[in-house]
């Protein structure tokens, strides 16, 4: 391993111990001495360190996670404010206030009145193989077989951005990067502070890109797939049908009716030295698939939705819309 993924990794393991300190209330472990100390540098060096592979200090970034915790506390609870605020290191009411105001541009009173979507602090990841390139770079032996089964999904609301141009995830967040408002990192805060998402996995995380998911939008002004369907390439979260929360001014809603899919997942594996087996494997499930037998046809109605999802940690999954032959 490198020396610049040596220091992704050892920064992503302080981020990881931030959140678990803070989650558990133990705030008081989270001093840069402690964390030097683990990881056995001084704490000027850790300290310069962070701040070149994350961009900002290390005590700001532990500011802005306890302010991400605390929004979701305001968002989902009705502890008081003062009791929020205590819980996430502020002595007073008014210093809570300030810091939440300067982060997110509302006072926690306005937002607990009416939680708009806000660019919540996601955390970072700095030793993200995907984004580091450095995942499933062999062949690796998968044991796992592809699941393929239909499904019939419920109608929904997908609220995302688009791009007509991109080609493949890493080609979307740079052409994204380009659009003021719509990078990707503006794109999963505001996503973060959303309620109700249908593929959230809940729980106590502030924000962890939970329920956020890469899709394919059958549209005329997209590029032309190797299915020969002209797609739009997608980033967004999937909603309930009847909501009728804000929606972020760069970005897009749109309604998904009920409709049959058909799902090829590969569960749980390991991205380091894995990821490009999985891959292969269930390209080449979807390759081989036998539609004529199955009695089902790719839909490629215009407005259709191709999902797809990539989580190590629970499955890599793609869902087609499929419509009935005959």
């Amino acid at each position: 391993m490198s020396e610049i993924n040596e220091w992704c990794m050892n920064i992503q393991n302080i981020v990881d111990d931030i959140d678990r300190c803070i989650r558990s209330g133990e705030d008081e472990r989270l001093t840069l001495g402690r964390l030097s100390q683990t990881l056995g540098y001084s704490e000027y060096y850790v300290s310069r360190k962070f701040s070149e592979i994350s961009g900002m200090k290390l005590r700001d970034y532990m500011r802005y996670r306890r302010l991400a915790f605390a929004l979701r506390e305001l968002r989902d609870t009705d502890k008081g404010i003062l009791d929020i605020a205590l819980d996430y290191g502020f002595t007073f009411h008014e210093a809570f206030t300030r810091a939440f105001k300067a982060a997110y541009g509302i006072t926690p009173s306005a937002y607990r009145l009416h939680p708009v979507p806000v660019i919540l602090r996601t955390a970072i990841r700095p030793f993200d193989c995907y984004l580091l390139g450095i995942g499933g770079t062999g062949m690796a032996q998968t044991n796992s077989d592809i699941k393929v089964y239909f499904v019939t999904i419920p109608a929904h609301k997908f609220l995302h951005i688009r791009n007509f141009e991109s080609i493949g995830y890493f080609d979307f967040r740079e052409k994204q990067s380009h659009i003021p408002g719509q990078d990707c990192e503006t794109i999963c805060g505001l996503l973060d502070s959303i309620k109700g998402k249908l593929d959230d996995m809940g729980g106590n995380e502030a924000n962890s890109g939970s329920g956020q998911v890469m899709a394919y939008i059958n549209e005329p002004e997209g590029r032309i797939c190797s299915w020969g369907i002209p797609l739009a390439e997608a980033y967004g979260v999937r909603l309930p049908a009847d909501y009728s929360g804000e929606i972020p001014r760069q970005m897009q809603i749109m309604d998904v009716p009920e409709g049959e899919y058909i799902v090829f997942e590969h569960g749980p594996f390991d991205f380091q030295t894995e990821n490009s087996a999985v891959e292969a494997k269930i390209e080449q499930a979807m390759k081989d698939f036998d539609y004529e037998k199955s009695g089902y046809e790719l839909d490629k109605t215009q407005g259709r939705v191709f999902y797809f999802y990539h989580d190590c940690m629970r499955y890599w999954k793609y869902i087609r819309p499929v419509r009935k032959t005959g």
